[in-house]
């Protein structure tokens, strides 16, 4: 052993060995067992150590590659399950403080000159050491290494290093803070820790903290590990930041440094020993230290707000607000906007101006969540210190706009808040730079705008000093200024403030705003006017504030004083006589230049204050009866056309022609507001009582007329432009869709009134406005607008649509020709024979209406006309070749169009627009489609027949079969289905494929419903439908394996969509005639025919060469349709017996389906509609038992198959609770065809599954699905020894439920998986049970389940769940098992008691979050009072139990503050309650409750008294 000591220890000493086999010897003496050397661990170590220690000290020289492997060496040894076994059972390694040393030493060299030689082998080492306790101890001892080494560790970060390092620096750097954050808790000295953290980490440290929070290392690669490992970081960051520099026992010195400062203390000489950690932190911040100069700017803001959180959060408690305060303006100071005053730094950028404005916000936020500023408190003992900051910081926002930074805004607000005083004597500067002059544009900025203007006007609405703050937004407004560079006024955003503002204001107020809007108006503006664009352009500005003043306040009524009536009726005529009509002469003699901008501006002006005083005087007319207008009574004489005198008295009609002709030339807010004044003509002679004389229309006729054309020019051109809605921002650009806004939400009014000529062009405007795709709908982020294309399509879907008749049509028309004109442009042959075959598609719109009342009148009776005509042509194209062929691109504008006409409520259409729009629909199912997109052709036919569909569940839908058969129909489409399903390219089980055929059974099954709703022609039509059905042969096209095999099976499946549909409607409708014994033996034949026909296509279609082996889910239906209507057509002779199927041919149809259905009934469980006919056919086939196989059990087949659907994790809970009524079915005639024998394997089934330990092994769907059996054999009608049995396992079932829920109840995620359908059932069982359950004890059973239920742990949703099931089960047992109640009150009290309790807590008034839960709670207080309500009407068992229930009530309500509506909802059923008290029991709980909850009983009672039993004494004495 020596030997081998001396050897290897001579070798790795040795001067002649080579590094190469010293690593190699090393690294065998480390991992070999045969390898003995005392403490050999330490001396490896050490060698390695020794060796890098004298390369990094110039006393040895080795290659890169060997010092790269001597760090890695030592990293293996650090890293290896051996060494951490060693630590582990107590045995020391020493690492010497030379190696941690040189790791501080290459860390320190990357830092410094980035150098990444053997960086990752030396993080890996440093990882290793302070990863492990036992090593790490070396740095926790010498503290100053572990300084030194954070501040390299925070450095290098700092200087954004990449690659592979990144990983391993942040872990540890991670390592290492928690290590130092411990040493910094054990520090006793804290102006030590302080300066060690100044001195060396605090810059590293903010300016790592900014890096990590602005994401700098948060690339892909690189994601979550340093998402989760940068907020850990951050978070250690400003632990270390607390525990350094806001220490409790530094408070003094910050008091010292701040407050004794500020006071200017005698002894300042002395304070020159004292710490100033304010002075010594903003120095260290503003120093140029660890980062790039383009980076230092933006970690001073960030780090300015983090120290005066972090300060706060340290010192902040009542008193101390004045030192927080003074923090404020020490940090605020190293901002650069706070040295902008002093011009010491350059102009600022957008940029940076949004990153030092965000940090202001974040300061002023942070005093006003901490309420440090008082007002009273800052004016009277501090000499308004914080008030002058304020109104500094104020001015420096001001005095420096920045008006497209959104924080800007919000730190005026704040300032507002704050106090007013702040910003009252800049008032009006700041409403130019915040609001007049103010360029915004983007959403956010305007978002904040709004709220900063908002919250001007309520601050001032509460000071009741809204004339003042007007009378500041004037004279900005007033002063000179290029006008025309303004934005408007008031767009969305403030006219929506000050909407808000105005409605709640006092009439004074509003009166005195609108006063000094006039004289404003008439002494400054109007003087001026004439000439000036600048003036005009001011007078359309105070006109929008006027408009906007008038139309959102308050009206006044009958109820309102009479003085202020009075003065409103000053103001409304002095506005008329002074301002309105002075303007409106102007432009009837205008002086200006023609065509000027002045008189554009001057009549937008004139005409939007003669709009509003006149809808403003009209609604002063109708609401106050003391208000007496200039414009006289409102029923007067009908108005005459073209004279809007009556509405403004002074201005005479020849006037108003030349105002109307100035107007016309601008489209801007004049001509809006003149069409508004005109459908104001319109209201007020539609109020008059002779408005139907014709005097009267043609005076409406005329306005209407007026209001339509006036801005038919500007329509013509579709604009992509959008509209606010707000009257103040019409323009040129804006004023179409004002118009057509206009047009739209007055339609009502202006349709009556309007030529056919004006109808049509309304019906084309509002096509061509349509959106011609699905638009996406505005972002979170964009201000929602108004656009032409929004408009029409909110005219389209509006349910009053269909009721203005005439635009209904005439659009309609116009879509129709639209299509009719693409269908005729896909001519493919001569048009002249078109037009013979197809004539409906070359009638103009409006002869269309004309040609076919015609038709229908010439048809005559509707049993005599020979409808062959059109139905001939119609066959004939579908049988030859259809002239009309649809590229893609017609296609897809069709279907544009049809989308349009599929908005529209096809079922209310006039008998000659339904026919009409039905033979389109049917021209355009059967023209030749082709396009190179497979997909579109299937879903244009899909379109069509859905449309078609809907007209004929319209109420002219028998208007088609008096011109053509039923029958021909039906042949028309399917002889037209079979050709194009030849071409289409798509699989049998393809989505729109299976849409296509539903809407194409939809179709034809409306269209036999509605021949037998009519009975016209049974006989003829079904028997030419079956023989046609009959003549179809899909199947002999194509030979199997030939190519042509897909669409071989795409016209079998068509085919049987078919047949399905003729047994579906068939069948009940000769099985009703029957019942009814009405004799028919020729509609029977036909309906034997046709389940023959349909089970020979359903065995083509299950051959495996044509489906292969699985069933297909779209054939499932119509197998189930042939057997219910095979067994009707038994069932029909012998209605006494049991049905049996017609043709012994189906049997092995129906039991080959079965057998399939019986093995992949799991399967089809993900298809739901599938499922369900799966399960509808085992239904049937259970009526059958011929079709029963011989050798296996039907029975029990059918009952695991289903049982295998219920224990299959993979089916989801809803998909069960959808088909349960169809298992429900199936189960009943199971357990009726069934013996006892299965039914006791049932029974053993639902036992099985309702073992505990089958929630011991997680199985929860062998619990679910037994659960789920008990509902369904709860649900069918068993009697005789099946119902036996069935009981005698009941106290059984009880048992294990009881188990089941108390192991479900103490895991959370299974209350409402497992408890729920629990408390289900054994209602369910206690229900009807009620006769049967004999024994007590199985009945209180439930009662140990109710109190195993958690119901003050829940969340709102499973507690809205749980909570009514608990009651059902409480309900059940009062109600169905009253002898067993008689001694189990005590336990149903408890358990309804918690119930109650369990309302007061969810019910309390919380002092954070929302009432949105609220609902929940009324619901099941709601049940609580029902339960009070049942309890006292069983007086006589409850008698004795009303005073305790009473106590525990006001016991509880004692400890809560509910809401007012569950309070009222509990009190109602305590109210019953205590009409069961006696005399004796009230005073007992006066005397026996304790004093807080006695004041609860005394007031409780007291309401009691007064509402409830006076109540209920009155109603006695009155019976």
């Amino acid at each position: 052993m020596a030997a081998v000591y001396s050897g290897i220890s001579f070798k790795l000493k040795s001067k002649t060995t080579s590094w190469e086999d010293k690593l190699k010897l090393a690294h065998f003496a480390w991992i070999s067992h045969q390898c003995f050397l005392p403490n050999k661990e330490q001396v490896l170590l050490d060698w390695a150590r020794q060796s890098l220690v004298a390369f990094y000290k110039k006393k040895l020289e080795l290659e890169e590659d060997i010092v790269e492997r001597l760090w890695i060496y030592i990293d293996n040894i650090l890293h290896s399950r051996k060494l951490q076994s060693l630590l582990k059972n107590g045995k020391t390694i020493n690492l010497q403080i030379s190696l941690v040393k040189i790791i501080n030493e290459r860390i320190a060299e990357f830092s410094l000159l980035g150098s990444q030689r053997n960086i990752c082998a030396v993080l890996s080492c440093c990882r290793s050491i302070l990863s492990t306790p036992a090593l790490a101890v070396i740095y926790v001892a010498k503290q100053e290494l572990m300084v030194a080494l954070l501040s390299q560790l925070c450095r290098s970060a700092c200087k954004q290093p990449g690659g592979a390092v990144v990983a391993q620096l942040f872990e540890v750097i991670h390592l290492a803070f928690g290590h130092y954050l411990l040493i910094q808790q054990q520090q006793v000295n804290p102006k030590r820790a302080f300066g060690e953290m100044i001195g060396h980490l605090f810059q590293p440290c903010l300016v790592l903290r900014h890096l990590l929070s602005v994401g700098q290392w948060a690339q892909a690669g690189q994601g979550q590990l340093r998402q989760a490992l940068s907020r850990d970081i951050r978070n250690q960051i400003e632990a270390l930041l607390r525990g350094g520099a806001f220490q409790p026992e530094l408070l003094s010195s910050y008091k010292e440094e701040l407050l004794e400062q500020q006071q200017g203390n005698a002894k300042m000489g002395a304070m020159k020993n004292l710490l100033t950690p304010i002075d010594t932190m903003v120095a260290k911040l503003v120093d140029a230290g660890c980062c790039e100069p383009s980076l230092q700017a933006t970690v001073v803001a960030s780090s300015v707000a983090l120290l005066y959180r972090l300060f706060l959060e340290s010192y902040f408690k009542e008193g101390n607000q004045l030192l927080c305060f003074h923090v404020l303006p020490k940090l605020f100071g190293c901002l650069r906007i706070s040295r902008l005053e002093e011009e010491q730094v350059k102009a600022l950028s957008t940029s940076d101006w949004t990153t030092e404005l965000l940090v202001v916000e974040q300061l002023l936020n942070v005093v006003v969540n901490y309420n440090i500023y008082n007002v009273a408190a800052d004016r009277i003992r501090h000499g308004e210190v914080q008030f002058q900051f304020y109104r500094r910081l104020a001015e420096l926002l001001i005095n420096h706009s920045q008006a497209s930074v959104p924080a800007w805004f919000r730190c005026l607000k704040i300032l507002i808040s704050l106090n007013h005083l702040i910003l009252e004597p800049d008032l009006d500067d700041l409403v130019a730079a915040a609001w007049v002059d103010a360029e915004v544009t983007e959403f956010r900025t305007k978002k904040a705008q709004e709220v900063l203007i908002n919250t001007l006007f309520q601050t001032y609405a509460k000071l009741r000093q809204v004339p003042w703050l007007f009378k500041g937004v004037l004279d900005v407004l007033c002063r000179p200024a290029a006008e025309e560079l303004r934005q408007p006024l008031l767009s969305s955003g403030p006219s929506l403030v000050l909407r808000e503002c105005l409605l709640e204001l006092p009439p004074n107020q509003i009166l005195d705003t609108w006063a000094l809007v006039l004289e404003k108006f008439q002494s400054l503006v109007l003087p001026c006017l004439l000439g000036d664009t600048d003036m005009a352009l001011k007078s359309l500005s105070l006109s929008s504030v006027l408009h906007c003043v008038m139309f959102n306040m308050r009206s006044p009524d009958s109820s309102t004083p009479l003085p202020v009536v009075r003065r409103t009726q000053c103001l409304m005529e002095s506005m008329l006589h002074r301002l309105v009509q002075p303007l409106l002469c102007l432009l009837v003699d205008p002086q200006g230049p023609a065509l000027s901008l002045w008189q554009q501006k001057v009549s937008d002006s004139a005409l939007l204050l003669a709009y509003t005083w006149a809808q403003v005087d009209t609604m002063l007319s109708l609401n106050c009866s003391q208000y007496h207008s200039v414009s006289g009574p409102l029923t007067g004489v009908a108005l005459e056309s073209s004279n809007l005198h009556s509405l403004l008295p002074g201005i005479e009609t020849k006037h108003w022609k030349k105002i109307e002709k100035l107007t016309a030339q601008f489209d801007s807010l004049g001509r809006y507001c003149l069409e508004q004044l005109y459908l104001q003509k319109m209201k007020r002679t539609l109020m008059q009582a002779g408005f139907q004389s014709e005097e009267a229309l043609q005076t409406l006729r005329y306005d209407a007329a007026y209001i339509l054309r006036s801005g038919k020019e500007s329509l013509s051109q579709r604009t992509m432009a959008s509209w606010d809605g707000h009257v103040g921002t019409v323009s040129t650009l804006t004023y179409p869709i004002a118009h057509w806004y206009l047009i739209a939400s007055n339609l009502t009014i202006l349709i009556s009134y309007l030529c056919q000529d004006d109808v049509r062009y309304l019906a084309s405007v509002l096509l061509r406005n349509l959106p011609k795709s699905k638009a996406p709908e505005n972002p979170a982020d964009e201000e929602p607008c108004i656009t032409l294309e929004k408009l029409s399509k909110a005219i389209l879907h509006s349910p009053l649509f269909p009721e203005m008749q005439p635009l209904h049509s005439v659009f309609l028309m116009c879509v129709i020709a639209r299509c009719t004109n693409i269908l005729i442009s896909g001519a493919q042959s001569d048009v002249g024979l078109l037009s013979q075959q197809l004539p409906w598609l070359f009638e103009k719109d409006h002869t269309v209406v004309a040609y076919w009342e015609n038709r229908l009148a010439n048809v005559g009776p509707e049993r005599i006309e020979p409808r062959g005509e059109i139905a001939q042509n119609l066959l004939s194209l579908v049988k030859g070749d259809c002239p009309i062929e649809l590229d893609g691109g017609q296609l897809e504008s069709i279907l544009e169009l049809l989308e349009v006409i599929s908005a529209l409520q096809l079922d209310s259409l006039l008998a000659a627009y339904h026919l009409h729009c039905f033979l389109l629909l049917l021209s355009m199912a059967i023209t030749r489609l082709g396009s190179s997109c497979p997909s579109l052709p299937l879903k244009f036919l899909t379109t069509c027949y859905r449309l078609l569909g809907f007209l004929q569940r319209g109420k002219s839908a028998r208007v088609v079969f008096r011109i053509m058969y039923a029958s021909d129909v039906f042949q028309i489409i399917l002889t037209s289905l079979f050709k194009a399903s030849s071409r289409f390219l798509v699989d049998t089980d393809d989505p729109s494929w299976l849409e296509f055929l539903q809407e194409i059974g939809t179709f034809l099954e409306q269209l036999m419903q509605i021949l037998i709703q009519v009975k016209l022609s049974l006989v003829l039509n079904f028997g030419k439908i079956i023989a046609f059905l009959s003549s179809c042969r899909p199947d002999t096209e194509a030979a199997s394996g030939n190519p042509q095999e897909n669409q071989t099976c795409l016209g079998r499946q068509l085919l049987l969509v078919s047949l399905t549909k003729l047994c579906q409607v068939l069948g009940p409708f000769v099985r009703e005639r029957k019942q009814h014994r009405e004799p028919s033996e020729v509609l029977p034949e036909l309906l034997q025919q046709a389940v023959l026909q349909t089970g020979a296509v359903l065995q083509l279609c299950l051959e495996p060469g044509a489906s292969g082996r699985r069933l297909p889910p779209a054939l499932l239906s119509s197998v189930t349709t042939l057997l219910e209507a095979d067994m009707s057509q038994h069932s029909r002779e012998r209605e006494a017996e049991t049905p049996q199927v017609t043709d012994k041919v189906l049997v092995p149809l129906y039991q080959t389906v079965y057998s399939q259905i019986a093995s992949e009934l799991p399967a089809l469980a993900a298809n739901v509609p599938a499922f369900q006919a799966a399960l509808r056919f085992l239904t049937l086939f259970f009526l059958a038992p011929e079709l029963h196989p011989k050798k296996d059990s039907v029975f029990t087949s059918t009952f695991h198959s289903v049982r295998r659907i219920l224990t299959d994790p993979e089916v989801p809970v809803q998909v069960i609770q959808e088909v349960e009524p169809h298992l429900g079915a199936l189960f009943t005639e199971m357990l009726a065809a069934g013996t006892t024998e299965d039914f006791r394997m049932v029974m053993r089934c639902v036992l099985q599954g309702l073992d505990v330990s089958n929630m011991w092994t997680a199985d929860l769907q062998a619990v679910l699905s037994a659960i789920t059996l008990i509902k369904l054999l709860l649900s069918c009608p068993v009697g005789g020894e099946k119902a036996s049995l069935f009981w005698l396992a009941c106290p059984q079932i009880i048992t294990a439920l009881t188990l089941l829920n108390r192991e479900a109840c103490q895991e959370q995620p299974l209350i409402l998986t497992v408890v729920g359908p629990i408390l289900d059932i054994l209602a369910l069982l206690l229900r009807q049970g009620e006769e049967v359950i004999q024994n007590p004890h199985h009945v209180s059973l439930a009662f140990s389940i109710l109190l195993a239920v958690p119901v003050d742990r829940l969340k709102p949703s499973e507690y809205g769940c749980i909570f009514p099931r608990i009651h059902n089960v409480l309900f059940s047992i009062l109600q169905c098992h009253p002898k067993v109640m008689l001694k189990a009150i005590p336990s149903f009290l408890n358990s309804f008691n918690r119930l109650v309790f369990s309302v007061m807590q969810e019910g309390r008034q919380k002092d954070k979050g929302s009432t949105d839960d609220l609902t929940v709670v009324l619901e099941c207080a709601r049940l609580v009072e029902r339960m009070y309500s049942h309890i006292a009407a069983k007086a006589e068992e409850f008698t004795v139990f009303s005073p305790f229930m009473v106590s525990q009530y006001v016991t509880e309500a004692q400890k809560v503050t509910l809401y007012p509506a569950v309070k009222d909802l509990l009190q109602k059923g305590i109210y019953l309650i205590l009409d069961l008290c006696l005399e004796r029991d009230i005073q007992f709980l006066r005397v026996s409750l304790q004093p807080g909850v006695r004041e609860v009983f005394k007031e409780l009672y007291s309401d009691y008294v007064k509402h409830h039993k006076a109540k209920h004494e009155g109603e006695k004495r009155y019976t």
